[in-house]
């Protein structure tokens, strides 16, 4: 099933099922929001497709012309944003045979050479133990914090770069979308398309500094997919500069192009009870193989990135915006 969040003719938050076309939404009729509906649907014992169906009314809506005015929110979040962890993996994807291969090649190099980097040592351990085997986890993998659900960027919408930053560039990535229940117990609602977005040039300059570098914007959706997903994903990745495409790429993920299973990730996030807090929502990006930074590709303000993964619906379309960061050095107050 596919869902989104959107703003009714009468501006008001709704929930909506996509038809099999993707032409029209239908409208549910009980849950104005994916957190009413997921709760909804912990309490009932349901799962969110059948509680959903047990919403479903007879309005419905043209979702080209929802898309076009802006009106598609992401595709899940929570009353107050603080309740919302924006986080992610890195290190977990493969890429393409071509890449995987030239990867292990390298790995061997550097290994024989004793000049393995704590990036590359970290991608071999997931290499090696990504996937849990009887029953016990694999290795942790590279782990980061992004912001609560104030950094999240509708569907459209500019993803806003600080004026500080050095660059912002987009990552084409699966996320997976949760709630935690009454009792703790994380429930994974389903996974959409998103844009983790990241300052490179930052990270570049000592990989000490990704956490720096991680701490922007970012866009997730517009859809929210339910149910199990095909373990081979391939969309592509393209930057707009005006009506010209100025870099254009395809990208994989899914089980089938990642070193770590999704369930390994979900384990090693959700292991610290802090993140099993019940009510809260987390928005968590699996990481990504394919990067215009990595192609010498400059972005600026106006340049429009596009997410295209169909598997999980239509594309994610968000434009870059440089803005003030608002702080200044001395900005601090004693009291």
């Amino acid at each position: 099933m596919r869902l989104i969040q959107l703003i009714d003719d009468a501006g008001e938050s709704r929930v909506g099922v996509i038809d099999q076309d993707g032409a029209r939404v239908r409208l549910l009729e009980s849950s104005r929001t994916t957190y009413a509906l997921a709760t909804a649907a912990i309490l009932a014992n349901r799962n969110l497709e059948q509680q959903a169906a047990q919403e479903q009314g007879d309005e419905s809506l043209d979702y080209a012309e929802l898309l076009r005015e802006g009106r598609v929110l992401t595709p899940l979040a929570h009353p107050d944003p603080a309740h919302v962890r924006v986080t992610g993996t890195g290190l977990t994807h493969l890429g393409s045979a071509a890449a995987r291969d030239a990867m292990h090649q390298s790995l061997a190099d550097h290994a024989n050479a004793g000049t393995l980097t704590d990036s590359m040592r970290m991608f071999q351990w997931g290499m090696q133990d990504g996937i849990p085997r009887q029953g016990r986890p694999g290795v942790q993998p590279e782990w980061f914090y992004k912001g609560d659900g104030s950094m999240v960027v509708a569907p459209g919408q500019a993803l806003p770069s600080p004026d500080f930053a050095l660059d912002g560039g987009e990552e084409p990535e699966l996320v997976g979308l949760y709630l935690i229940g009454p009792d703790g117990t994380p429930h994974r609602l389903g996974f959409a398309v998103g844009n983790e977005f990241s300052d490179h040039i930052t990270e570049r300059q000592n990989y000490l500094y990704l956490a720096h570098s991680k701490l922007r914007a970012c866009a997730i959706g517009p859809e929210l997919r339910t149910g199990p997903l095909p373990r081979d994903l391939r969309g592509t990745s393209r930057i707009r500069r005006g009506d010209t495409v100025v870099w254009e790429k395809p990208f994989l993920t899914g089980e089938d192009n990642m070193c770590h299973s999704l369930e390994n990730l979900e384990y090693h996030h959700f292991k610290y009870a802090a993140h099993r807090r019940p009510g809260d929502v987390h928005l968590h990006f699996f990481g990504t193989s394919t990067l215009s930074f990595a192609d010498g590709i400059a972005v600026q303000p106006g340049d429009c990135f596009e997410i295209d993964l169909p598997a999980l619906g239509a594309p994610l379309v968000n434009p870059l915006r440089t803005v003030a960061a608002g702080f200044m050095l001395g900005g601090v107050r004693p009291l």
